[in-house]
């Protein structure tokens, strides 16, 4: 190696260089509070990046779009520190990229990573360019998940383990059924897939988790938004609630002896630390709309947005859909949950045209069954304690497997409504 590519490699302070293809890019987790500045060759790769920066997994980072490709990056850092990441795009040839490069890495400071963005589909220039301490090479066109995984992977800690999935429920409406649901399919993620799961009850004044898994704990989510000082795995440690060996609850304290107005990022540091210690992190979020329910909104991974046949909830899940669509571009629609269908002498609008006004395919079709939802309420239980069909619980055991990413549930044909709309057809004749 020659002693500018050493020069290069050491002032980057990467790892031992590596002989190997570029590896399989993961889903993206959030890109921690680092400085990154990208220098761009063609309007095509400054879009892409533009869109990236606005990414909600990019909302902690900060990035700054220049062009000039690496000739710009190497006469702007002469006279400027470099940040946590330098993005360079370039179209020269190999020999040009390499020479390029060295003259970067004079200009680098130590712990500076480079990710470099070319046209060539070339493992032996990919080895080379690892050889010489760049960071990652990337192939145009790439995808935008494509850089924002590259990032993530970077910057993430192996030994902490993957980030959990932050996953809110809402309702539509007051009453429709949402914590019902978040907190049957919080069980149903611990139960079926083995699998650790924190339950947080967001409605501080009203909440009724602690009530559903028949809890009463003298600790929970209030100590910890009023205290966000505090907020570490051991704090929070001592706050949970277990309802059975892998579901932990953060209950809410259900009182009025004080009100309870939060600012934007009050639930921040609790949602984060939970998401480093768990898999999965169920926000049940009471049905309101203030600064702290929209930004947790925005920053999640997955929403549900539970809602009743009528005509409020339509009007209500289309302007939270329309406004989350818009807010979060780059990821999945919020899941839209159907409950309480075929609740007798009530006017409804049918499934599918709710669907279709919606134009999303609801995650699940939960119908209305007062007996077994008030048993399982009134005994501080599950349905899937109660039910004794397993028609609910297979449900919600549904919504469980598609909000962890194991797929989608493939449904057959026949209506789940149809022995509950033949037996209030019985009940009519």
């Amino acid at each position: 190696m020659n002693t500018t590519a050493h020069q290069f490699e050491t002032s980057f302070d990467l790892d031992e260089p590596k002989a190997e293809a570029p590896p399989v890019l993961h889903e993206p987790t959030p890109i921690p509070r680092i400085a990154i500045q990208a220098f761009c060759d063609s309007p095509e790769v400054s879009s892409v990046l533009e869109t990236a920066a606005a990414d909600r997994r990019m909302a902690k980072a900060h990035m700054k779009i220049h062009m000039g490709g690496i000739p710009a990056a190497t006469d702007f850092y002469q006279s400027a520190p470099t940040p946590n990441l330098i993005l360079v795009e370039s179209r020269q040839t190999a020999d040009e990229l390499l020479g390029s490069l060295d003259g970067l890495a004079n200009v680098c400071d130590a712990g500076t990573k480079v990710i470099v963005l070319g046209r060539m589909n070339d493992v032996l220039l990919y080895r080379e360019l690892i050889s010489r301490g760049v960071a990652e090479y990337l192939v145009i066109p790439f995808a935008l998940t494509d850089i924002l995984g590259t990032i993530s992977r970077l910057y993430h800690d192996p030994e902490a383990g993957p980030l959990g999935r932050s996953i809110p429920f809402i309702g539509a409406r007051g009453g429709c059924g949402s914590s019902t649901v978040a907190h049957n399919v919080s069980y149903m993620i611990a139960q079926t897939y083995d699998s650790d799961v924190v339950l947080a009850d967001m409605d501080l004044a009203f909440g009724t988790a602690g009530l559903d898994f028949n809890q009463d704990p003298p600790q929970g989510i209030s100590e910890a938004v009023f205290s966000p000082d505090r907020i570490d795995d051991v704090f929070l440690d001592r706050l949970l609630t277990k309802c059975t060996d892998r579901l932990s609850l953060l209950a809410a304290p259900s009182t009025l002896d004080k009100t309870y107005d939060f600012d934007e990022r009050t639930f921040e540091a609790l949602i984060d630390t939970a998401s480093q210690g768990v898999p999965s992190v169920v926000l049940d979020v009471p049905h309101a709309w203030t600064n702290w329910v929209r930004h947790t909104l925005c920053n999640a991974d997955e929403i549900v947005i539970t809602a009743n046949p009528d005509l409020g909830n339509l009007r209500n899940a289309k302007n939270l859909i329309d406004f989350l669509k818009a807010s979060r571009p780059n990821d999945h629609p919020p899941r839209l949950v159907l409950n309480q269908v075929g609740l007798p002498k009530r006017p409804e609008i049918k499934p599918a045209e709710f669907a279709d006004a919606l134009q999303i395919e609801p995650l699940a079709i939960i119908p209305f069954d007062a007996q077994l939802f008030g048993t399982a309420s009134n005994n501080g239980q599950m349905i899937a304690e109660v039910d004794g069909k397993a028609t609910y619980t297979a449900l919600f055991g549904d919504i469980a497997q598609v909000l962890t990413g194991r797929g989608h549930v493939q449904r057959a044909k026949k209506s789940v409504l149809a022995p509950f709309l033949q037996k209030l057809r019985g009940q009519k004749a």
